[in-house]
């Protein structure tokens, strides 16, 4: 049967499912809209299509690692009870490691990707968006490669609130889980000096000098006092260059050094930073529920 624009129109509108799902649904059922709508449900589309304008900043990040492959990624749930389900935890490990197994590098590059047993991890979200009853998001993800002079250093912290994965070269797993404890802690934005934006550290240039003249300081004390103070300012943006958080006498990479080492790669997941968050209004909630919305 001719499947048409108008046909797929009116299930979408229905449904809440995307355009392509809703044209696959009326090719697989031969146009009946019923049996499409049917369709949809029982694939866990209809209603995950429905939840996808609801906020989902709570979830987890984790690390998987195998040998000189590390994945890194954050999933995000809207609910902080969710997060702890053993399903919802379950999901990630499956995502992890078939994220290991590949070379993606892009979120539809491993949406794409088929999982061993749950169809592609796409598919599997939106059939554990059907049994959770939440909105689900696979919102990032970075897979690090190392080669033999270097080690990984992995850290969660309250039990993957926050995921910390370093690369070190010429030290030990160790010191390379501690620089990870610190990145954890010390929420640094970049590695080192050379890789903050040249927009970034003007910026701040110009807040500080402003400060500066603020204070009555005279042009010339103002520029030197600028300075001084995006010296203070890369210790706490820069990891390498923040002091050791445990022995203050030493930097990051002086730390490193003093072990052989020498910090090359960094990535911080916090779960939901930069995101919109949540604002629960349980006794509306209840309302709906009473009303049947």
């Amino acid at each position: 049967m001719n499947i048409t624009a108008s046909m797929v129109k009116e299930l979408r509108e229905t449904s809440g499912a995307g355009m392509m799902d809703c044209k696959t649904a009326l090719t697989e059922c031969n146009g009946n809209m019923e049996e499409a709508m049917n369709y949809l449900r029982e694939k866990g589309i209809a209603k995950s299509a429905k939840k996808e304008s609801r906020i989902a900043a709570e979830g987890l990040a984790n690390i998987y690692v195998d040998g000189n492959k590390a994945v890194i990624l954050e999933v995000n749930s809207e609910t902080d009870f969710v997060a702890k389900n053993e399903e919802f935890t379950k999901m990630i490990d499956v995502i992890g490691k078939t994220l290991l197994k590949s070379d993606a590098k892009t979120l539809e590059e491993a949406n794409a990707l088929e999982t061993e047993s749950n169809g592609t991890i796409s598919e599997y979200i939106v059939s554990m968006v059907a049994k959770i009853g939440e909105k689900l998001s696979f919102r990032r993800f970075e897979i690090v490669n190392k080669d033999d002079s270097e080690v990984f250093g992995a850290y969660l912290h309250m039990g993957g609130k926050i995921a910390s994965l370093t690369v070190l070269k010429g030290a030990n797993e160790e010191v390379a889980k501690e620089v990870a404890m610190q990145s954890a802690a010390m929420r640094p934005q970049y590695l080192n000096i050379e890789s903050v934006p040249a927009d970034v550290v003007e910026n701040e240039r110009k807040i500080q000098k402003e400060l500066a003249i603020n204070e009555g300081k005279p042009a010339d004390i103002a520029e030197k006092m600028v300075e001084g103070r995006i010296k203070k300012f890369y210790k706490e943006i820069c990891l390498v260059e923040q002091p050791f958080i445990k022995d203050g006498d030493l930097s990051v990479a002086n730390y490193v050094a003093n072990n052989g080492g020498e910090v090359i790669k960094m990535i911080r997941y916090e779960v939901g930073e930069g995101m919109e968050k949540r604002n629960d209004n349980f006794a509306e909630e209840v309302m709906n529920q009473v009303k049947g919305n």
